[in-house]
């Protein structure tokens, strides 16, 4: 009965809001964090208000230990973590592997156009030029690739380990309905 309690414990989604927090600061491959799920995951799970300061909030934290750069892309970034809390939101209750592969995907696509149109835009690596939009984007892709691992990789484990948890502690009463998408 003792590792119920702790099953309780563990199944929160603050418990997991944490461990996205210090997946970024460890060493990873550029871009493979789990800041993405984590406000997909918020935004399914938490109070619309929980939601939207979390991530925000474990990316200021994180960037404390990894390093700040230019403002208008640190409020790039972490508006694009924004809007993937409301995609998150619309996961509310219809959680199913279908949905979460679109959102993680949805995600992904998000931070990689919001971001790199930032990065030409803000930056001086590139000419103000449709070609240095181009080379911009192009060069970008191997960085999206590691953001689209890494959002299915946490969306996968965030979801799959609360659900987990949550139905060994006795919390889940329904099961995911993986045919359709929805609970």
């Amino acid at each position: 009965m003792a590792y119920k309690h702790l099953l309780n414990k563990l199944a929160t989604p603050a418990t997991f809001i944490l461990i996205g927090i210090v997946a970024r600061i460890l060493p990873h491959a550029p871009n493979f964090t789990p800041i993405g799920a984590m406000a997909l995951f918020g935004g399914a799970y938490l109070t619309k208000k929980q939601a939207l300061i979390l991530p925000v909030a474990a990316m200021i934290v994180s960037d404390f230990f990894i390093g700040f750069d230019s403002i208008p892309m640190r409020l790039v970034i972490y508006g694009s973590f924004l809007v993937m809390v409301l995609i998150g939101l619309g996961l509310k209750g219809k959680i199913g592997i279908k949905k979460l592969a679109l959102s993680a995907l949805e995600a992904s696509m998000l931070f990689f156009i919001t971001t790199n149109l930032a990065v030409w835009t803000f930056g001086t690596l590139y000419p103000k030029t449709i070609s240095g939009l181009i080379d911009c984007f192009v060069l970008a892709i191997p960085f999206f690739r590691n953001t689209l691992m890494g959002d299915f990789f946490y969306t996968g484990a965030f979801f799959g380990g609360y659900y987990l948890i949550s139905s060994l502690a006795g919390k889940n009463n329904r099961v995911w309905n993986i045919s359709s998408g929805s609970r």
